[in-house]
């Protein structure tokens, strides 16, 4: 497994060995990554604080 991410820039000691990915592949990652992306969103929810029960009182007449 590559210690890089897809995204990073070639370093210029690497090798330039150009990969093309198959339909197939490019389906099968875009599919890891929406998985990813999904659970991810599923482990953060709720992302903000509960809504708390406090309710302010009315304002006072002068």
């Amino acid at each position: 497994m590559s210690s890089k991410d897809r995204k990073d820039l070639p370093h210029p000691h690497d090798a330039q060995t150009e990969q093309t990915e198959t339909a197939a592949e490019r389906e099968a990652r875009k599919q890891k990554e929406s998985d990813n992306h999904q659970e991810a969103l599923e482990e953060t929810f709720p992302a903000s604080d509960p809504v708390s029960p406090f309710i302010p009182a009315k304002a006072p007449k002068d």
